[in-house]
């Protein structure tokens, strides 16, 4: 025997019924939207930071700036360049050791993904004045908000 089903008269004080695909349309809007709007946040929150270029040069055993600053997640370009005989830029922490000959230039870029102070040195030994050359790579933590 089959189900009686409801009608509505459309007459004074009846309600109808959304139908059902309109009810399911909805639904997929409202979680569309939901989900974008979460993909949206999290995209932000991992924005990765801004490029940020050096020159570093490497003369007469000391380095040129002798401190680097940048925030946590920039991509950071280094253009190192040797004057006078060869130097390497090295920071251990970022497992980054470049050498450039005297007169060359080396470019390289890292994500200072680390937030710390890291000191930058020559890893070359073929003066004395090289193993007490030495600067600072600032790496601000990014904020929390």
């Amino acid at each position: 025997m089959p189900i009686p089903r409801l009608r509505s008269t459309g007459g004074p004080g009846s309600v109808s019924r959304p139908s059902r695909a309109w009810l399911i349309a909805s639904a997929v809007l409202i979680v569309a939207a939901t989900g974008a709007t979460l993909a949206w946040s999290r995209a932000a929150q991992n924005q990765p930071g801004a490029t940020r270029e050096f020159a570093v040069s490497a003369r007469r055993y000391a380095f040129t700036p002798p401190r680097i600053e940048v925030d946590q997640d920039d991509l950071v370009e280094i253009s190192f360049t040797a004057e006078d005989i060869a130097h390497s830029f090295t920071v251990d922490e970022y497992r980054i050791a470049k050498r450039a000959n005297a007169g060359q230039t080396v470019t390289f870029e890292f994500r200072a993904d680390k937030p710390g102070t890291f000191r930058y040195y020559c890893n070359l030994a073929i003066d004395d004045g090289c193993r007490k050359m030495h600067g600072e790579l600032i790496v601000r933590p990014r904020s929390s908000h």
